[in-house]
């Protein structure tokens, strides 16, 4: 099973997680003043997700 995103709202606006393919959450996204805006991000991390360089690896602070 391919990863998937999830919009959720946030008070008034709205942020996006990218869940692996076991639903464990591998990334999540600043917040968007509308839903559109996090659409416009999915589809930024989409096309720039073959590109390892363009990313900031951090770790949970749960590990």
């Amino acid at each position: 099973m391919s990863g998937y995103y999830v919009i959720k709202p946030s008070g008034s606006q709205y942020h996006f997680t990218l869940h692996a393919g076991n639903h464990e959450i591998i990334l999540s996204s600043e917040r968007y003043t509308s839903k559109q805006g996090a659409k416009n991000g999915i589809e930024s991390c989409q096309n720039n997700s073959p590109y390892d360089a363009r990313y900031d690896r951090r770790v949970a602070s749960n590990g």
